[in-house]
């Protein structure tokens, strides 16, 4: 999927490659989710059509109405009722997005199904939450309640009634506009809530519920601690001034969604050690020689003045020598630097050239026939079909050596699992000429042959990881290789 599209691809525990959304809702709930919390229009075709093709319809005519709207409504009811996260206990509540803008044809299944499906277990157990647009206009601050009503109109013309508005805005609703809005949109006022700019994301929950959401919902807040936290970590960040910048070098930084989890755990790790978080996006070409002068100039001031650097994951070959010489720059200047995925793969590619003198030495993804072939494909990856067919998935990375940095991060055990999304490796026939010259690979697979993980002795703080990290941090809960990072960066190592 492309990232300008799409967004980041997030990766789930068993492997589902699903929108960044759910990343979203991995974070903010602490749970873990798998590919069928995810559900699409291809998977619904694909499962009716093999039904059709089983013979289920008994040669019936295969409609929208009702098979694809009964295969929506199933696939919910089979999820909702599943045990999440390792629990042995059915949920108490499921939570359903229904994505994009009200009308569009691509969802016009899902509304559909949605109409159905409060029938089918009756309204007293279905809540409908419209999020909408309140758009704040001219010098006087009005709110327009416009769109939010013709919204709400053609919801209801397809037959589903909102019980909540939640309306995002930039000011808090005033009474006058909330009043508007529910006797327009036959909601009681008490239940249009306001999702006004708040200093950080954290507060939305506590606005909320300050609001009375969990007295509409009939949810008990009380009793737990957790509210008391967030609240507490949602006023932390906003206290926070001591400034620490990170160099983000990648290749989509005209879209920070491509992104997401990554700068979600700097944040994690950013609060962590009780700094502000300042990421300075370059954009790799920008780095090379070949570049304008003034941009190149630009891209390696904000370098020169970071005081970390971090190089993401991502596919192809453009801006690679630039990242390769942010990754130069790391190694012989002390700066601490993480990275990931491609990033580990980019530090061993300048390790092998400007240390073991391996002129030309490159990944075979940018090369066919690199001189000396750093990077390599997996040998059980499919070259002809490309979708779905990485290493993706929770794998285990056993520990190599005692006393490491990141191993001490990660704390207790002899292995760690973390998310993995690649087709390339570290040439396993250089791994030992690599390692006599102190770039150690302190993780590896369960065979002992793919790195994993690798750190660099003499240095600050210079790891690499092969897996995403990024997938499984918490706010509370920093991955360890960003919160090692920002450690390093901020002087706290």
């Amino acid at each position: 999927m492309s990232p300008f599209e799409h967004g980041e691809v997030f990766v789930l525990d068993d492997g589902g490659e699903v929108d960044l959304d759910l990343g979203n809702y991995e974070r903010f709930l602490d749970i873990n989710l798998s590919k069928d919390n995810n559900l699409t229009t291809g998977k619904i075709y694909s499962q009716v059509l093999e039904a059709e093709r089983r013979g289920d319809y008994l040669g019936k005519t295969v409609q929208v109405i009702p098979h694809i709207t009964d295969a929506i409504q199933d696939w919910i009811e089979d999820v909702a009722k599943r045990p999440a996260d390792g629990s042995e206990e059915t949920p108490d509540a499921c939570i359903i997005e229904l994505g994009g803008t009200v009308g569009d044809i691509e969802s016009s299944p899902y509304v559909e199904a949605l109409r159905q499906f409060q029938f089918r277990v009756g309204r007293e157990n279905v809540t409908f939450v419209h999020v909408s647009l309140v758009p704040v206009l001219g010098p006087v601050g009005e709110q327009k309640t416009k769109p939010t009503q013709h919204t709400v109109k053609e919801l209801r013309g397809l037959g589903i009634s909102p019980d909540i508005l939640v309306c995002r805005s930039s000011a808090p609703l005033n009474e006058e506009t909330r009043n508007k809005l529910a006797a327009f949109c036959h909601v009681k006022p008490e239940a249009v809530m306001s999702t006004h700019d708040v200093p950080n994301i954290y507060h939305v929950p506590l606005m909320l519920q300050e609001q009375g959401l969990c007295d509409i919902l009939s949810v008990d807040c009380s009793a737990t601690s957790l509210l008391k936290d967030w609240k507490e970590m949602a006023h932390h960040l906003d206290t926070l001034t001591e400034e620490v910048h990170i160099a983000m070098v990648g290749k989509y930084t005209d879209l920070s969604d491509a992104y997401l989890s990554v700068i979600k755990s700097l944040q994690h790790a950013a609060m962590a050690v009780d700094r502000k978080l300042v990421i300075d996006w370059i954009e790799a070409s920008h780095l090379e020689e070949d570049w304008d002068k003034s941009e190149r100039e630009e891209a390696w001031k904000h370098l020169r003045g970071a005081d970390g650097v971090l190089v993401p994951g991502g596919f192809g070959d453009r801006g690679i020598e630039g990242k390769i010489l942010a990754a130069h720059h790391a190694r012989t200047n002390n700066v601490p630097y993480l990275g990931i995925c491609l990033g580990l793969q980019i530090a061993t590619i300048e390790f092998c050239r400007n240390v073991l003198g391996m002129t030309g030495a490159n990944s075979t993804e940018f090369e066919d026939n690199p001189e000396h072939a750093a990077v390599v494909f997996m040998p059980e990856i499919s070259k002809t079909h490309l979708g779905g067919t990485m290493r993706l998935g929770s794998r285990p990375t056993l520990w190599q050596h005692e006393g490491s940095t990141i191993r001490e991060l990660y704390g207790l055990g002899e292995s760690v699992d973390e998310r993995h999304r690649h087709r390339y490796e570290v040439n396993p026939d250089l791994i030992e000429r690599i390692e006599e010259a102190g770039f150690v690979f302190v993780g590896k697979d369960e065979s002992g042959q793919r790195c994993e993980i690798f750190e660099l002795n003499d240095h600050p703080y210079y790891v690499g990881v092969q897996f995403h990290p990024e997938f499984k941090s918490r706010p509370g809960r920093p991955s360890p290789p960003f919160l090692g990072l920002l450690k390093a960066a901020s002087g706290q190592l």
